[in-house]
């Protein structure tokens, strides 16, 4: 028998303990299996429940014709098509203790399904045709989401904007694609004559709408995974008291005794929607015992690998040796100054550091002055300097940001092919390459180790 023909089963919530947990089945056995461990407290037979309907009831083990209550449950009875996967299904709400959860799942199992694989309902959702691939994808997505924009672009791609996007351009590719085709089978009849210039109008709408979705990956890229900020200077510059007031909260210990912080602190922190995480960095410059030289040596690796660097400064006190260190370090590296303490007397070279920085944020991390500043301007470098905030539809995922980019190579040299009045079945095949680059996006083609791969970043019951 087919996976596909079989008879699923999973817990469908987190195994820990809570209010309610589901256990979800699906597949042709689905209302058998349903009949022989739950009991309606209205006695009604499990064929006789309606559709969609939440009954109260008992699931029982019978066992050696004892009858032994597991739990006091509401089930919920779905006839296929109208369900998650298309087939019949039963959702299974018990109190959420784990060892609960196990038997009632145990006892499906026993009496016909079989345990679901990673993301199997999801799956069978795409193959039965409920959803496309690309959709499929959004689910996994808004589970993952770290941020509300974040779980705003995986909403819309669940709702099938982008997959609506990927069909028109699609469409525009088919339409050519016949042009040129009609113009190769029957070269000397008037259906294969090329309008060149109709066919350069339409590729050039496919091309600003591929740009368009090329040029919203930068930001549906920021919003899916985040930056990675580290905080650094010299001793007591106020490095933990901004993370603080970027947190809104007290994270770390703040106190007037240099080399206070003597580790890395990181957090996860949504700004403007994009997700930060980031990290506050030992100041010590000049290690004096062996956990010191350590935090030195986790402070410089997280500069490494830092996407942005903010670089703070004691307004309050004169450019020292180490300062100008950290300056000429931190030269290839993106960088944001932060001239802190503006609330005290200044005694700092601001000018110097406004000719080594192209950005420079004067604040006071203890008063949360001018910290809605230095916000934006992170925003500023995650999206980067031309962005669009009001696209409709945004591009996230790894695996359509490669297909559409190949697509667009396609595109671009089958748009030179046309203009130079070139051979058309190189027009042709480009396009029909291009074509099957959208066609993996939505799955309109799709191998089983694809599909293996993209669902098994799900969680099992999903």
């Amino acid at each position: 028998m087919k996976k596909t023909q079989q008879t699923i089963a999973a817990i469908s919530t987190s195994t820990v303990a809570s209010g309610v947990g589901i256990v979800r089945i699906s597949g042709p056995k689905a209302f058998s299996v349903a009949a022989k461990i739950f009991f309606p407290s209205k006695k009604e037979k499990f064929a006789k429940l309606k559709t969609h309907t939440i009954n109260h009831g008992w699931i029982i083990d019978k066992l050696n014709n004892k009858y032994q209550r597991i739990d006091e449950v509401m089930v919920i009875k779905m006839d296929a098509p109208n369900t998650y996967t298309k087939e019949d299904t039963v959702e299974i709400d018990c109190h959420g203790g784990i060892v609960v959860l196990r038997k009632v799942l145990e006892l499906a199992l026993k009496y016909g399904c079989r345990m679901a694989e990673p993301g199997e309902f999801t799956k069978r959702a795409f193959l039965n045709g409920r959803i496309d691939l690309a959709q499929a994808e959004a689910v996994i997505d808004i589970i993952k989401a770290k941020t509300d924009k974040a779980l705003g672009i995986s909403t819309q791609q669940l709702k099938g904007e982008l997959s609506k996007e990927i069909r028109a351009i699609r469409n525009i590719f088919l339409e050519v694609i016949t042009f040129f085709e009609a113009n190769i089978d029957f070269p000397d009849e008037e259906i294969g004559r090329l309008n060149l210039s109709e066919i350069e109008r339409l590729l050039t709408k496919a091309y600003l709408k591929v740009k368009n979705l090329i040029d919203s990956s930068v930001r549906g890229k920021v919003l899916r995974e985040g930056i990675h900020v580290v905080i650094c200077g010299r001793p007591n510059v106020g490095k933990s008291s901004l993370l603080n007031a970027l947190l809104k909260q007290e994270r770390c210990i703040v106190t007037h005794i240099p080399g206070t912080t003597r580790d890395t602190v990181e957090e996860i922190i949504d700004i403007k929607g994009v997700p930060v995480r980031i990290v506050d960095t030992a100041g010590i410059l000049e290690p004096k015992d062996l956990v010191e030289k350590k935090a030195i040596q986790r402070s410089r690796e997280q500069i490494d690998l830092a996407d942005l660097v903010i670089l703070m400064f004691d307004a309050n006190k004169k450019l020292s040796c180490g300062d100008k260190l950290l300056i000429h370090r931190l030269k290839n590296k993106n960088c944001l100054a932060v001239v802190n303490k503006i609330d005290l007397k200044r005694n700092i070279n601001i000018d110097f550091i406004k000719s080594e920085f192209k950005h420079v944020i004067e604040i006071s991390a203890k008063q949360v002055k001018n910290i809605n500043l230095l916000e934006k301007e992170i925003v500023k470098f995650a999206y980067g300097e031309n962005r669009n905030n009001e696209e409709n539809v945004l591009i996230s995922n790894k695996r359509h940001i490669e297909k559409i980019n190949n697509s667009f190579v396609l595109l671009e040299d089958a748009i030179s092919y046309v203009k130079s009045a070139g051979n058309p079945e190189l027009v042709a095949q480009n396009l029909k390459e291009a074509l099957g680059c959208l066609d993996d996006i939505i799955g309109e083609r799709f191998s089983e180790e694809i599909l293996d791969r993209i669902f098994s970043e799900f969680c099992i019951g999903k």
